[in-house]
């Protein structure tokens, strides 16, 4: 007999500027912007309905895990926590086996725990049938990883995953408006054509690189640099909106060394030397994406230069990743195994 299945996919982002400015204290007390596009690297949900009242999750990074859904709330004690906040919100009343798994390894500074919670809300919402609009359902996955949870982060990922794009994103105390860039289709493919991304080849702790820039910015070391990061994002937008790829590539390099001031744990000498070798062979400018201190890191280059900008930094260590810009944000369908 045929099993059916719902299945969700939701694509991790690429921070361009701004990053940083969408975190408490500092959005809600002056106000954030942050610009962003997601790429073609993917979290995945599967749900499977079951006839009893168990939940079965399997995932390629974090194990397995069971309980039934008949003992009150699942506890949030660090094991599976995003499954969990997503299945206590819904409160199904029969059981299900969901599998996850993502393009991208944790601490990847593109978002994924953002992005995976996405998924298993789309996921979840698609099998009990639950109307969500984009803004509710970024809502959702930031109350309950940021506030639920208490994972330590800023709100564009949520944003990002759900809407899918070239996206403004402007933070106050108030909310978050998503404004969408409508870049030209030949600018975009322009931008593909000139830009690198590779793995600096470690991960990183963002909870912790977030707690001390917060800390910093409440002891007044920071706040010019994140004022100055928000006037580079709305610059970037307006440059790529206008096709103008050398002056994104110089804000992009602008907006690393403002970012870098956000916290003495944003780069380190590793990031240094990949961040020089990509400038030294013809990018113009390129970061760190996320939080800093390690993950994956992304470049502009000059027009003839991309590819001697990849080899030299496989040369140096990184893994560079084929990707494409994803204009499309998270989506759920239907099927039978």
């Amino acid at each position: 007999m045929p099993k059916e299945y719902i299945r969700a996919r939701a694509p991790v982002r690429i921070g361009l500027a701004g990053g940083g400015t969408d975190v408490a204290p500092y959005c809600v007390e002056k106000g954030g912007y942050v610009f962003n596009s997601t790429i073609n690297k993917y979290a995945y949900s599967t749900l499977r309905p079951r006839r009893d009242k168990q939940i079965k999750v399997t995932s390629e990074y974090y194990g397995r895990y069971t309980a039934p859904l008949d003992g009150g709330p699942l506890p949030l004690d660090g094991n599976m926590d995003l499954i969990k906040a997503v299945t206590n919100y819904f409160n199904p009343k029969e059981g299900f086996d969901m599998t996850i798994r993502s393009d991208v390894p944790a601490g990847s500074g593109l978002g994924g725990s953002s992005t995976m919670i996405v998924s298993m809300i789309a996921a979840i919402s698609n099998w009990l049938d639950v109307d969500m609009s984009k803004t509710e359902m970024s809502e959702l996955a930031f109350h309950l990883e940021r506030e639920i949870i208490g994972l330590k982060g800023g709100c564009q990922d949520q944003y990002a995953a759900v809407f899918g794009g070239f996206n403004s994103l402007k933070i106050d105390k108030s909310g978050v408006n998503v404004m969408p860039a409508h870049i030209h289709p030949d600018i975009i493919n322009e931008l593909q054509c000139r830009s690198v991304m590779c793995f600096t080849g470690t991960t990183h702790d963002s909870a912790k690189i977030i707690e001390t820039q917060q800390k910093a910015y409440k002891a007044g070391q920071n706040e010019e640099a994140l004022d100055r990061s928000k006037d580079v994002a709305i610059c970037l937008r307006s440059a790529l909106r206008h096709g103008d790829i050398d002056d994104c590539g110089e804000l992009l390099a602008e907006s690393w060394e403002y970012k870098k001031k956000f916290s003495g744990s944003i780069t380190n000498p590793e990031i240094d030397k990949l961040y020089n070798t990509a400038i030294q062979a013809g990018a113009i400018g390129g970061k760190v994406s996320g939080a800093g201190g390690g993950g994956f890191m992304y470049f502009i280059c000059s027009f003839d230069k991309k590819s001697k900008v990849s080899k030299a930094l496989i040369q140096a260590g990184a893994t560079v990743s084929d990707f494409m810009f994803e204009p499309e944000g998270v989506i759920s369908w239907r099927g039978e195994l």
